[in-house]
């Protein structure tokens, strides 16, 4: 009856055709030595929610005394299985164990899970029952390129903290996926000419933009119209232009008749030039 569990989970674990279908999805294994009050779903592809929301529900009881907490960046199902067995020996030894009652695993959870606060829960729903408990969060270090070198080296990780937590006969271990961290990209000067370059550039712009998220923000949240430059300068062309109105009222309130220029030519103009 236990190899046959272990096979059922382990054939979770090596679905690399589900494992292709969603590169945002990643694996999600619950083991404890406490049965679950409610049947787990067996379908493969859920999302974070059902997953993070069914942990939680079994959590809330509090179930055993001991709990150790592990996340691995960026792993999915098909890197559990691979030619010359499990990738992660220690893992399965204890998926493997006689004493785990409960398991709850889905090969694939799509969806963000750092929005799940199992620490945190744990701490909540014990302090309830008034229960004091056993904690460790392990988060692993992100795979690098030598994929099988990375998983040796999380499960000499894991190996140790999975020993001291199953040294008891009361504990629960959750392993998952968090997002996989961005990877550095070097860049190189090279002598290259202007026009290339900017080609280069307007390539490697346009490549940045289709993969980033559209952003659906308002016209008004997105943009900035109003800089303190533009508004002092709206405030002196104000000023100029009040300015320039009195100015221009002031001449056409002017009344001058259009004979108070003419050149006065009769007797009197010649009596008062004598």
């Amino acid at each position: 009856m236990v190899n046959m569990r272990f096979h059922n989970v382990a054939s979770v674990l090596a679905l690399s055709g589900a494992a292709l279908a969603f590169t945002d999805s990643s694996p999600w294994v619950l083991l404890s030595t406490s049965k679950t009050s409610q049947s787990p779903s067996s379908n493969q592809i859920q999302t974070s929610d059902e997953a993070i929301k069914f942990t939680n529900e079994f959590l809330s009881g509090c179930p055993t005394d001991r709990y150790l907490i592990v996340t691995q960046p960026g792993i999915n199902a098909a890197d559990f299985w691979q030619a010359d067995g499990c990738a992660m020996p220690s893992l399965c030894k204890a998926v493997k164990d006689a004493r785990v009652k409960g398991r709850y695993t889905v090969a694939e959870v799509v969806g963000d899970v750092t929005s799940a606060r199992f620490r945190e829960h744990i701490k909540a729903s014990c302090d309830k029952k008034r229960k004091t408990v056993s904690l460790t969060e392990l988060p692993l270090g992100p795979l690098s390129a030598s994929r099988t070198q990375a998983f040796a080296t999380s499960d000499m990780t894991l190996a140790k903290d999975l020993e001291m937590t199953t040294s008891v006969d009361s504990y629960t271990i959750l392993f998952y996926a968090t997002p996989k961290e961005p990877l550095y990209d070097s860049e190189f000067i090279e002598p290259l000419h202007m026009g290339r370059k900017r080609g280069i550039n307007g390539a490697f712009a346009m490549e940045r933009a289709n993969k980033t998220e559209r952003d659906t923000r308002p016209l008004f949240e997105k943009y900035q119209f109003f800089t303190p430059g533009i508004f002092m300068g709206l405030i002196v062309t104000t000023v100029l232009l009040s300015i320039l109105g009195a100015g221009i009222r002031g001449l056409a309130n002017l009344e001058v008749s259009y004979g108070a220029f003419d050149k006065e030519m009769g007797p009197a103009a010649q009596k008062k030039q004598q």
